[in-house]
């Protein structure tokens, strides 16, 4: 993955039986695993559980 710490993203990955999104600021990114500051708190997503996920445009205020 070629995120950098900072970046704005949305990730979907599984859970249970379902899907969920984590929307936010990248704040690691590793090679099993990214971790997100979403507004939810911190959300740490395994790769084996991503679906897809792509950098997302600042948030409007």
């Amino acid at each position: 993955m070629r995120w950098a710490v900072g970046t704005r993203v949305v990730v979907r990955y599984r859970e249970g039986e379902g899907f969920r999104d984590a929307l936010g600021t990248l704040l690691e990114v590793a090679p099993d695993h990214v971790t997100i500051e979403a507004r939810r708190g911190i959300v740490r997503v395994e790769a084996d559980t991503m679906v897809t996920g792509k950098v997302v445009p600042p948030a409007r205020w």
